[in-house]
């Protein structure tokens, strides 16, 4: 069955001109506006759908567009279906796996409404998910969709909700050379630093990885940023040290945890911890690699003491799970003007 939509009977463009983004979060909220507002600088009838499991979010997002670009064509699709109906190329960024099962696999989602297209019109499609996610969820979904004769690539980023921001994020992309060419134009509208790093689900094992250097460096950036100022030293002048020095990291010169560190800049902490990669977030992908650790064989201590970290900050101190994962150093503090112990899997420090 060929079915016709409420959004394909508004659309005056094909498909071919319309894009449409599925998961208006922190990361895709940012990530959608540069995509649209540029692809709209380039090409200004191009049509641009927005869908999200909370339609408020989606709503909201519509009306802030078109209050900066008032000659956009924009709309809202209420399901994933809907969305890909609309769109030859469809970019989903979603909270975790089973998100990109449901969004993808169950009926009102992408694959079963690809399925329902003309066999030009499914092979025509790209697909991009920007979710980090299980690598082999990843690549299952994957060859479900390409079953229908349409592309998807893996392409989870690196660079935060500030990268989002301001369109700078690095794209981590897993799949063919020809999908990878295809996509790049459009995710250089996102993006600064597009790697292609193999076949489907290469670009979720890279993230990973960098994923578990980033969560356990934020731990001993706030350890250090801590220890430094109850040593004497002014943390504006620690960091500085830090960050022209071999501990110098993103953590620290970046996403610094103490208020004042970084003149010049403002992380999350500057703002409560609000606005960035939140811990829930970082614990899932810790969570991620250690999981695959298993499988692989390979050891990971160091990521599973920060796992711990995480998640006994967060039980510890519940209002943490949402703040940006440099609160860490909020909970490192609590612990030390409380005198109280930190000792986690046989990883202890007073």
């Amino acid at each position: 069955m060929k079915p016709t939509t409420r959004v394909l009977s508004q659309l005056s463009r094909s498909r071919a001109k319309s894009i449409s983004f599925v998961g208006l979060g922190r990361m895709g909220s940012e990530m959608a506006y540069n995509l649209f507002s540029k692809r709209f600088a380039e090409a200004n009838d191009s049509h641009f759908v927005v869908c999200d499991a909370v339609p408020e979010a989606a709503a909201r997002f519509v009306n802030n567009f078109r209050t900066q670009f008032p000659g956009a064509n924009i709309s809202v699709a209420t399901t994933p279906e809907e969305a890909t109906l609309a769109s030859r190329t469809v970019v989903t960024m979603l909270p975790s796996s089973p998100h990109v099962r449901q969004v993808y696999l169950n009926s009102g989602g992408i694959v079963p409404s690809l399925r329902s297209l003309e066999s030009a019109e499914a092979t025509s499609t790209l697909c991009i998910d920007s979710t980090t996610l299980d690598v082999q969820v990843g690549r299952d979904v994957a060859a479900e969709a390409q079953a229908t004769g349409a592309a998807m690539l893996d392409a989870p980023v690196s660079g935060g909700v500030t990268g989002a921001k301001v369109g700078a994020l690095a794209f981590l992309v897993g799949g063919s050379e020809q999908s990878f060419s295809a996509a790049s134009p459009i995710l250089a509208l996102m993006g600064q630093r597009i790697i292609h790093c193999g076949p489907s689900g290469a670009g979720l094992a890279a993230k990973i990885c960098n994923n578990l250097v980033l969560g356990v460096e934020q731990v001993v950036v706030a350890e250090a940023m801590l220890l430094g100022q109850r040593l004497g030293l002014d943390p504006a002048v620690l960091a500085s040290v830090i960050n022209s020095s071999t501990g110098g990291c993103w953590s620290s010169s970046v996403n610094n945890p103490v208020p004042g560190a970084l003149p010049e800049k403002s992380p999350p902490c500057e703002r409560d911890f609000e606005g960035g990669f939140a811990t829930a977030l970082m614990m899932k992908d810790l969570g991620l690699a250690t999981d695959v650790s298993k499988a692989s064989g390979s050891p990971l201590p160091l990521a599973e003491a920060a796992e711990g970290i995480y998640a006994d900050a967060v039980r510890r101190y519940p209002g943490l799970s949402n703040k940006d994962f440099s609160s860490v150093y909020r909970y490192l503090e609590l612990a030390a003007k409380e005198g109280r112990r930190v000792q986690l899997g046989g990883v202890s420090s007073s």
